[in-house]
């Protein structure tokens, strides 16, 4: 039985999946298909309930555990880490059919560690189901989640699970998404019972009961709304049309003119209000106990956009980086992007969304960034870690292909036309790391598999950096947090044999200049025949006041005048600021929040060259950033803190120590008390461990970067003195 197309959760039997291919036309291909991902806090159900889209649409034939206790696993956790830690590390895609529609969907992770994940996700997708947990609300990662659909401008259903969680309130987990949030949310559905006693959810726009009954829920059965509930449906019934003219003139219109206002009104308003991004439409539920899973995937098929509805758009570099708009078209020239990268059995695996024209397997087309010509040798379509061959992929679609070297972020266009050859799509949000640690192979001989894991773990993930320092010639990897960096070590241990030597994780400071100060500096060298000379005069200020500008990317600009500098020395002057800014002066940390701007100079009609005007920059950045009261910054991170409510008072004792601020506190149903803070990494190595002694083991907690601030006066001291204590030691080189 198909889900009827009146209204909600009318499917009951598993379906067989019908994915249409590039050889129907766009009229009738596109406008049923969904681009859709899940996202939320960590442990809020996202690959609970992907893996019941995927039973109730027929791609699966069994419903299975998330941490695996069964011995098979969640569909969408195919890594053995997943299974065993009960969380997603890596977003999987995979694509199924529910009635007449299509979806790719994509399962993201929730910890905040690998929110790049999301990040590059929500990128390409049309649309996100938003998760909330009906006991905890809004969480800290649901914020971060929010914020990154916010930035790609992808419309949502809301979807509150866990009804039969002890506590569960999911009316007020609606409150914080409006408030927290900021979001314009309203009920579709209200639960019918809570807790132990959930039975199903009243549809509020048809006015009907919903029950999920059978083995794993699949029968849907429509009855009469309870009489004990139908006045309060009938009430938020008038909410939901209240909330939805304030945003929609048509239906504002009519509830104004006081006409009758019907079903089908209320879903258009809903569907325009939802892909304008004015309102979402919230549905509950609970996954695990298998209830309110298909009326979900109802609303994600009538109020979600299908790709036409989504305005895309690109860069034409040979227009000055000129917007193009992109058409789903699969008559047009291609325009693809590559999204993520993996390592799969047969090569590299790249996920690619296709935003025009159409790709086929044996096609060439042309990588923008490095202008090489590439064939496509292999085209299929994921399901989570298995693979479907297809021949073409059109406008619009999720795919993935093999064989093709690229980088996250590489835009794939028609080989051969001049229409689309310098158009590039804009990639992702890339968020700097954090932390670093130094790492190497315990056994020596196992330095092929240890660099060639380092050089996949950096093509498949944007956040995760590694480079040899000079100094130590240490090999230094970088990330988000310890887990980031954790994972990765267990999975070269794992998947390539490769057990490694970690040293202590290394907090990622930086420089930056409180006040402006000017710079006039000779550098001048004479040893026989043609000698060293340039002289570079101008200034040197903070960019901002403001954590964004303390953190931006340091600035150079060239206000010289005249010629007293030739130009071909100028580009040596920038590179001179460019290798000053990787090594700041004050503690050997990179510089950023610096604007350096070279307004005069002098230079010698013999003696000058490209190497001394490089000098020059370099000894007049060192003197002035020393002049120019100078400032260590540290990355601070949002902490937020569940305990048991006796255990507040230690929770609270341990963050002062550790020299945090208090934001807020709360109490939630199950008396736990949830503590907001902003706290510095440096003092946070270990806390783990703390919490969970000071709590019995009830504690946890979730961590997030928010910006760098300087560190306290005394710290500076012994940074600074830490750092000329190994220069002296011979252990850091200022090289020229």
């Amino acid at each position: 039985m198909r889900p009827s197309r009146s209204g909600f959760g009318t499917a009951s039997l598993v379906q067989k999946c019908l994915y249409s291919s590039v050889a129907d036309s766009d009229e009738v291909r596109i406008p049923r298909m969904r681009n859709i991902g899940i996202s939320a806090h960590i442990d809020s159900g996202k690959t609970t309930t992907s893996e019941r889209i995927l039973f109730y649409s027929g791609r699966i034939k069994a419903i299975h555990d998330v941490r695996g206790k069964d011995g098979v696993g969640a569909k969408m956790d195919s890594m053995d880490l997943e299974r065993e830690k009960g969380i997603t590390i890596q977003s999987a895609a995979t694509y199924c059919s529910w009635g007449d529609y299509n979806i790719n969907l994509i399962d993201t992770p929730g910890h905040v560690d690998f929110t790049v994940e999301v990040e590059r996700s929500l990128r390409v997708l049309d649309g996100a189901v938003l998760l909330v947990c009906a006991a905890s609300g809004v969480q800290s990662q649901t914020t971060t989640v929010d914020r990154q659909m916010k930035r790609y401008g992808v419309p949502r259903v809301t979807f509150i699970n866990k009804l039969d969680r002890l506590g569960a309130d999911p009316f007020g987990a609606i409150t914080q998404v409006r408030e927290k949030l900021h979001v314009n949310a309203a009920a579709i559905q209200m639960p019918i019972g809570l807790e132990g006693n959930l039975q199903g959810v009243v549809d509020l726009i048809n006015m009907r009961a919903l029950y999920f009954e059978g083995e794993s829920g699949e029968m849907v059965k429509v009855k009469e709304i309870p009489a004990d509930l139908q006045e309060e449906a009938e009430t938020r019934r008038q909410a939901l049309i209240e909330a939805l003219a304030d945003v929609d003139d048509e239906l504002g219109e009519k509830v104004i003119m006081e006409e009758e206002i019907t079903v089908e009104n209320i879903n258009d308003a809903i569907r325009r209000a939802t892909i304008a991004n004015k309102f979402s439409p919230v549905l509950m539920g609970s996954a695990f106990k298998n209830k309110g899973v298909q009326a979900l995937l109802d609303a994600i098929c009538r109020f979600l956009p299908n790709p036409k509805e989504v305005q895309n758009f690109a860069v034409d570099s040979k227009k000055d980086n000129q917007q193009v708009e992109l058409h789903s078209d699969s008559s047009k020239p291609l325009v693809a992007l590559a999204f993520k990268l993996e390592e799969g059995r047969f090569g590299q695996l790249t996920y690619v969304r296709v935003y025009q024209g159409t790709l086929r397997r044996g096609d060439f087309v042309t990588n923008v960034r490095s202008g090489k010509r590439v064939k496509v040798p292999r085209l299929v379509r994921m399901h989570s870690d298995e693979m479907e061959d297809v021949e073409e992929i059109g406008a619009g679609e999720i795919c993935a292909l093999f064989g093709v070297e690229c980088s996250s972020g590489d835009t794939f266009v028609a080989n051969g036309d001049s229409s689309v050859e310098s158009i590039s799509l804009e990639s992702m949000f890339v968020p700097e790391p954090v932390i670093s640690l130094s790492l190497a192979p315990k056994d020596k001989g196992n330095n092929a598999n240890f660099m060639k894991a380092l050089q996949r773990f950096q093509r498949e993930d944007p956040t995760f950096r590694m480079h040899n320092d000079p100094d130590s010639n240490e090999i230094i990897i970088s990330g988000m947090g310890e887990l980031h960096l954790e994972i990765y070590v267990e999975r070269m241990k794992r998947e390539y044999n490769c057990e490694c030597i970690t040293g202590r994780p290394r907090v990622a400071y930086r420089e930056t200049i409180s006040k402006r100060v000017p710079f006039n500096y000779t550098h001048k060298k004479q040893s026989g025949g043609s000698g060293q000379f340039g002289r570079v005069i101008g200034y040197m200020e903070p960019i901002g006041s403001t954590p964004e500008d303390m953190a931006a990317a340091p600035q150079f600009f060239n206000d010289v005048v005249a010629g007293s500098i030739p130009p071909q020395f100028i580009p040596a002057c920038e590179r001179g600021f460019k290798e000053s800014v990787d090594k700041g002066p004050l503690s050997f940390n990179p510089v950023s929040g610096v604007r350096m701007v070279l307004e005069d100079g002098l230079h010698h009609a013999v003696d000058s060259n490209e190497l001394s005007f490089r000098l020059a920059t370099k000894t007049a950045f060192r003197q002035t950033f020393l002049e120019a009261g100078p400032i260590i910054m540290e990355p601070i991170m949002r902490v937020d803190i569940t305990v048991p409510q006796e255990f507040q008072g230690s929770a609270m004792g341990e963050l002062n120590r550790r020299r945090g601020i208090i934001l807020g506190t709360e109490i939630n149903m199950y008396q736990q008390c949830i503590i907001t803070a902003e706290v510095p990494l440096n003092v946070m190595f270990g806390f783990s461990t703390d919490l969970r002694s000071m709590s019995e083991g009830k504690g946890e907690f979730t961590m997030e970067y928010t910006r760098h601030a300087p560190v306290l006066p005394n710290e500076q001291e012994a940074l600074v003195a830490d750092f000329n204590k190994r220069r002296a030691a011979g252990e850091i080189k200022m090289t020229e």
